[in-house]
């Protein structure tokens, strides 16, 4: 599967250009994870590498399909050098191992928890998956094995998290629209949800 994550980060590198700094984490019973650091401008974005080297399962299925199955890497955007937004590392491979760990399927509208702020003061403790295909398109692979997606992950306060659990994604995704919500500030407080 070692080709899959070669073609991965090569599609890494062409949507967010040559990566500036990368970490591996390794936890016990899975594979490694890098997560890979690219700088634009004033944004940073932190892309998670190893994930889509198995297809995630079903955690209702009898047996995981090695080869058939939904694939993706995580996306992080924030803006740089507001915040000590590089800690964010273990967090972004913990999200990443989620689906080997907890046989978890990660899709848009999901959310993903890691019980802690996503970096040093960080409002955010979770992250609401969006939808793929803005910042990298997806990567199609060999027949029978499904593309591998880069999902988009939106940081929310606990508040937004909880608001987001009774009124759905795409309600809180207008919220934040509605509201002019700059999603990458690393510093922003919560939406308002009266």
């Amino acid at each position: 599967m070692a080709d899959v994550l070669t073609l991965v980060e090569a599609r890494l590198r062409t949507g967010l250009g040559e990566p500036d700094a990368r970490a591996a984490v390794t936890f016990l019973g899975t594979d490694r994870f890098e997560v890979l650091r690219f700088t634009d401008g004033d944004v940073v974005r932190y892309a998670t590498l190893g994930m889509s080297a198995q297809p995630m399962t079903d955690p209702t299925a009898a047996l995981a399909d090695p080869v058939e199955g939904p694939r993706a890497e995580l996306v992080l955007s924030v803006r740089g050098g507001l915040a000590d937004t590089d800690k964010v590392l273990r967090p972004l491979a913990v999200l990443a191992a989620s689906p080997q760990v907890e046989g978890l399927v990660v899709a848009p509208g999901a959310s993903l928890d890691v019980g802690e702020p996503l970096w040093p003061g960080a409002p955010f403790t979770s992250v609401l998956v969006a939808e793929p295909g803005g910042l990298v398109e997806d990567l199609d692979l060999d027949d029978p094995m499904d593309p591998v997606r880069f999902l988009p992950l939106l940081p929310m306060t606990p508040n937004e998290a909880a608001w987001k659990r009774v009124h759905g994604a795409e309600a809180l995704r207008e919220r934040w629209l509605n509201s002019g919500t700059d999603l990458r500030d690393p510093l922003r407080k919560s939406v308002s949800l009266d």
